[in-house]
C-alpha cells in the first residue's frame, strides 16, 4: 500500500472512529467548518461540482454558482458527518431522520412480490435511506459499491454498508448483475445509485441540454426480472431530517429491441433525476466529471475532481 492510500485509509478510518462519538451539534460544526475550508481552497473537487452546477442551473452568474457551490460543499459535508455517525445513531432516530412523499410505489411493489429497484442519484444520503427502508420498513435491500483504492478502504465502506442492514456487491468482477437479477426474481429490493456510469457500456441520455452516460444495469434488471423500475431523489431542508420521493415506475416499452428498451428506459430515469436535481441542486454531490462534453480534458471547462469520497457511495451495473 502507498503512503497515500495509507494515508486515505487512515482519514476515513479515524472520520468513523472519531466523528460518531461527537455531539451532534459538534459534528454538524464541524462538517460545515470542513466544508467552508474546502470551498475557500477551490481544489479540482469545488471546481468540478461548480461546474456542473452550471448546466443545472443555466444562466447563473459566477456570485450564484460559488454561493450554489459553497452551499453544495456543505450538504456534501453534512452526508459525510451523518454517515460517520449512522453506525452509532439508535434505532429511533433512524426512523425519524427521513421522511420520504409517495413511498406507496414502493411498499405497494414489494407486497405485489415483483421485487423492486430502487434507483437514485447522488442526491444528499442515501445511506441514510437506505437504513431506513431497513430499520423503519424492515426490508432487508442489495446494493453495488464501486470497488475502492486502497482495498482496505472499500472493505470499511462494505462493513459499514453491512452494519446498516445491506447487502453489499462488488461492481467490478461481473457476478453482481447476476445476483442482483436473483433477488428480484425471489421478490426483493435493489437499490442502484445511478447517475454515473462505471462502466463503458452506459447509455447515452439527455441531461440538463447536453449528453451524458449512464448506467443501463437498472434498466436490463427491470427488462430480464419483471420488477418495478422505481426513481427516487433526496434532498435536505433546514431541518434535521431528510426528505425525500419515491416516483411513479419507469414502464418497459411493449416494442423495440433490448437496446431500444433500455434506452427509452434509462432517459426516463435521468428525466426523474433531473426533477430532483434541479429543485435541490446544492444536494447534488457530483464532484466528477459526467457529460461527454467533459470527459475529453481538450473539451472540459475546468479540472476534474478526484474520485474521492463520493466514488465510494455505490454503483450501479
Amino acid at each position: 500500500m502507498s503512503a497515500r492510500d495509507r494515508l486515505t485509509d487512515g482519514l476515513y478510518g479515524a472520520g468513523w472512529s472519531t466523528v460518531k462519538k461527537l455531539p451532534e451539534p459538534a459534528a454538524v460544526r464541524l462538517g460545515r467548518t470542513v466544508a467552508d475550508l474546502a470551498w475557500k481552497r477551490r481544489g479540482a473537487g469545488v471546481r468540478r461540482l461548480e461546474g456542473n452546477y452550471a448546466r443545472v442551473v443555466p444562466g447563473a452568474g459566477p456570485e450564484q454558482l460559488a454561493a450554489l457551490s459553497r452551499a453544495g460543499m456543505r450538504s456534501y459535508l453534512r452526508y459525510w458527518m451523518e454517515s460517520f455517525r449512522l453506525p452509532a445513531w439508535s434505532t429511533e432516530r433512524i426512523k425519524g431522520g427521513f421522511a420520504p412523499d409517495d413511498l406507496h410505489h414502493l411498499t405497494d411493489g414489494m407486497d405485489a412480490g415483483r421485487g423492486v429497484i430502487l434507483a437514485l442519484p447522488h442526491l444528499a444520503n442515501w445511506d441514510l435511506a437506505g437504513a431506513w427502508v431497513t430499520t423503519r420498513l424492515g426490508i432487508p435491500f442489495t446494493t453495488v459499491a464501486e470497488r475502492l483504492k486502497p482495498e482496505t478502504l472499500y472493505d470499511r465502506f462494505v462493513a459499514y454498508r453491512e452494519g446498516l442492514g445491506m447487502e453489499v456487491l462488488p461492481h467490478s468482477g461481473g457476478t453482481a448483475f447476476g445476483t442482483l437479477a436473483r433477488r428480484l426474481r425471489d421478490g426483493g429490493l435493489v437499490c442502484l445509485v445511478a447517475d454515473r456510469d462505471l462502466s463503458a457500456s452506459g447509455v447515452e441520455v439527455g441531461f440538463f441540454g447536453e449528453t451524458a452516460r449512464m448506467p443501463a444495469g437498472p434498466a436490463l434488471l427491470a427488462q430480464q426480472t419483471g420488477a418495478l423500475l422505481l426513481p427516487v431523489t433526496l434532498w435536505y431542508d433546514d431541518s434535521p431530517v431528510m426528505r425525500g420521493r419515491v416516483h411513479p415506475a419507469v414502464e418497459v416499452p411493449e416494442s423495440g429491441t433490448r437496446a431500444e428498451k433500455t434506452s427509452v428506459m434509462t432517459q426516463a430515469l435521468a428525466d426523474a433525476f433531473a426533477t430532483g436535481i434541479a429543485e435541490h441542486p446544492e444536494d447534488w454531490h457530483m464532484l466528477q466529471r459526467l457529460w461527454i462534453g467533459d470527459l475529453d480534458p481538450a473539451k472540459a471547462p475546468g479540472a476534474d475532481g478526484a474520485a474521492g469520497p463520493a466514488a465510494g457511495r455505490g454503483g450501479a451495473s
